[in-house]
């Protein structure tokens, strides 16, 4: 009733007569796929491992981040699960995974390129390395709130009030160099026109 009615012209089947062979190229696609699914599964189980090893990591970074006092903001920590997958340490830090899949890569970007800080096959390793680079930044804010102590106070305001006063200045300056163009292409060709003339 619900089920599809065969074509008139389609030969009935026969129910001892055995089913074709299938192609060779049938048989090929139907190997590629399998190869591609099982490729695939590897890859997602790698992924899945190497997301589980960063979070190893942050497990053990626990303790050292419980240490930082609360006002500081310069950390933050956090497992991308992208194609990559990296464990955050602040905007310019991350752990990544090494090549082998096993060792942790500790890695700086900076406007020179990205600098390895350490690696090791060892969680205590890169535990020790993000201590101290943790440490090393904390005393670099503690050095700036000193030079002025007011510093955290202000700086957003300050930083507002000179970016408005220089783009008042480049639109000024906009303006000007416009009008003085202007002028120049009018010379240009009122001197021009009188030489034609």
């Amino acid at each position: 009733m619900w089920g599809r009615k065969p074509k008139p012209d389609a030969p009935a089947k026969d129910a001892g007569t055995p089913a074709p062979p299938p192609s060779p190229l049938k048989e090929a696609m139907h190997q590629a796929r399998v190869e591609a699914a099982e490729r695939t599964s590897v890859v997602v189980d790698l992924r899945d491992a190497e997301v589980a090893r960063l979070e190893l990591l942050n497990e053990a970074l626990d303790p050292l981040f419980a240490e930082i006092p609360a006002e500081v903001d310069l950390f933050d920590r956090g497992i991308s699960r992208g194609e990559t997958p990296r464990l955050w340490i602040d905007a310019v830090t991350h752990v990544a995974m090494g090549r082998d899949k096993r060792g942790y890569r500790f890695l700086h970007d900076s406007r020179s390129g990205r600098q390895v800080l350490a690696e090791s096959h060892e969680i205590a390793d890169i535990v020790q390395a993000v201590t101290t680079y943790v440490a090393r930044r904390l005393v670099e804010r503690q050095h700036a709130l000193a030079e002025d102590p007011e510093l955290a106070a202000r700086i957003a305001p300050k930083a507002a009030a000179r970016y408005r006063r220089r783009r008042g200045w480049r639109i000024f300056g906009a303006l000007v160099l416009g009008f003085l163009i202007g002028v120049v292409t009018l010379i240009v060709l009122a001197l021009a026109m009188a030489s034609r003339s």
